[in-house]
């Protein structure tokens, strides 16, 4: 071979060298949680009003995933799941005090993320992954459980919900944090409206976003930004440009401004034509507040009540996965999946063996996204409230161990989780066993879950047998974590947050005096 062939050989082989390592190299990521989503406040879902044409656009272009799971239906105990990879009963999030208890972290919480979990940020630090929250982080509020200390590199957030306004003196306000310190208070330096609906958080969390995007890509560092935002959670909030827009109301104006916001994420993706080298998923935390409606809860389309239950209202979520040039356009796939998935799957794409001294839930979901490829056909999904294991659903059945909306005390409050969807046997106020004759549904005849299946039939104990193993051996392999979510105390609220002082926004904390938390939901 003469001199000039030979050189032009080697350089278009060098050439597809760097192609090929540069096309396999681990993709950035993006996951957006939203905050009391429900599965059907998508146009691509169902939602009559179709104002989501962003994310149906994303739908469009990459896999919509109609059977995705959180891993508990409120807010807190999801997003550690999301975080670690593990059930809230193995990772800590949850607690002890009364049986089949939702809890999470308010203010008044003493504990908070265990630093035995190892979360995802802290396992892409293995490949130089720069990452960061932006939004609602709510692991824990005190020092030793912040974003910082527990993997992220950066965050704009608060580390509980908006709730408020509080006089600061009973109650601090919620603290707004850039990175270690705050910078401000929710309804003081960072107002939310409570009687209009306005609040410019979506848009500077938007900014945060966009802004982290940027600067990685200038300085070409793998990242994870992890887009917590929570206008969709009550109080229910948007910006001056979107109220009023809506036909849903301010509930539906705060999903307007979000669906902007993700189409504003995706377009800076394209800008920097990084679109390629960058897996995003789109889900949320748990289904839709139903006791906070109508003005302020979403939809959970055709499915049992909602937030704080585990009927499909209350778990369900939307789910939404995009990589232009390896997810292929237009995909619909139902394979059973979880939030806890994201955590396993992220480690997969980012060539990350995952640890190795504990038990994962969430399972590698790359083969299904990639190339369609269904590895995961009997994976059970299990539907906890503290740590009972209320159901299970195995393919298209699913089984009640035991059913509880909300007491009687609560309803009779005017706390309603399941308004105006009453299943006589099924919904019920009291907690009802049923382990020795559950009651098993057909998602897919029955996804509202009113037609309990006759147990006089040969489906029924067909299906038993199956589901009952599933439990057997799912319980012969749980190790529960330590409850965190056991103890409260005024002292540990967030009186004094880092950088108070030269904010002059310390406050004085009162005695400690530690309690067992009370959840009466």
């Amino acid at each position: 071979m003469s001199g000039p062939t030979l050189t032009f050989w080697c350089a278009l082989l060098c050439v597809f060298r760097a192609q090929k390592i540069e096309t396999s190299s681990p993709p950035n990521f993006v996951i957006m949680l939203m905050d009391d989503m429900g599965w059907g406040d998508l146009g691509v879902l169902g939602q009559p009003s179709r104002e989501t044409p962003n994310l149906d656009a994303m739908a469009a272009q990459g896999m919509l995933l109609p059977n995705f799971y959180t891993a508990n239906p409120l807010c807190s105990p999801s997003r550690a799941s999301l975080l670690t990879g593990r059930l809230p009963v193995r990772n800590g999030f949850y607690t002890t005090n009364g049986h089949a208890r939702n809890a999470y972290t308010p203010q008044e919480i003493v504990g908070g993320i265990s630093p035995d979990e190892i979360l995802l940020p802290q396992m892409l630090k293995k490949k130089g992954y720069v990452s960061k929250i932006v939004g609602k982080w709510h692991l824990g509020h005190r020092a030793q459980y912040l974003p910082l200390k527990n993997g992220f590199d950066e965050w704009f957030g608060a580390p509980n919900c908006h709730f408020g306004p509080y006089n600061n003196s009973e109650r601090p306000n919620i603290p707004v944090y850039n990175n270690s310190e705050m910078v401000g208070r929710y309804y003081e330096e960072f107002e939310i409206d409570k009687k209009t609906g306005e609040s410019n958080l979506t848009q500077i969390y938007l900014q945060e976003g966009l802004d982290f995007i940027y600067r990685q890509n200038l300085a070409q560092q793998p990242f994870f930004l992890y887009w917590a935002a929570d206008a969709t959670h009550a109080p229910v909030y948007a910006s001056r440009h979107f109220l009023g827009k809506s036909q849903r109301g301010r509930y539906g104006d705060a999903v307007m401004e979000l669906d902007y916001s993700v189409g504003q994420i995706l377009s800076k993706l394209r800008t920097l034509d990084i679109e390629n080298n960058t897996f995003v998923f789109f889900t949320s935390d748990n289904g839709a507040a139903l006791m906070s409606g109508p003005n302020e809860s979403g939809s959970n389309g055709p499915f049992l009540c909602g937030k704080e239950t585990t009927y499909e209202g209350g778990m369900r979520e939307p789910a939404i996965a995009w990589w232009p040039g390896h997810i292929s356009a237009g995909t619909v796939d139902f394979q059973l999946a979880s939030v806890m998935d994201l955590y396993t799957t992220s480690l997969s794409l980012a060539g990350i063996s995952p640890p190795d001294d504990r038990l994962l839930d969430g399972l590698d979901l790359s083969p299904i996204l990639l190339n369609s490829s269904h590895i995961h056909q009997n994976r059970p999904i299990f539907f906890y409230r503290g740590n009972e294991l209320m159901a299970v659903r195995l393919g298209q059945y699913k089984a009640h161990f035991w059913t509880w909306t909300n007491s009687w005390e609560e309803l009779h409050k005017g706390v309603n989780f399941c308004p105006g969807q009453e299943v006589p046997g099924v919904t019920t106020h009291e907690q009802k066993e049923h382990t020795l004759q559950p009651l098993i549904f057909h998602l897919g005849r029955d996804p509202g879950e009113k037609f309990p299946i006759s147990v006089l039939t040969k489906e029924y104990l067909d299906v038993l047998s199956r589901i009952s193993a599933v439990v057997e051996r799912h319980k012969k392999t749980l190790v529960a974590g330590i409850p965190q979510l056991n103890m409260c105390d005024l002292a540990v609220m967030n009186w004094a947050p880092a950088g108070c002082e030269k904010l002059g926004k310390c406050l004085k904390a009162p005695t400690s005096t530690p309690w067992k938390c009370e959840w009466p939901h």
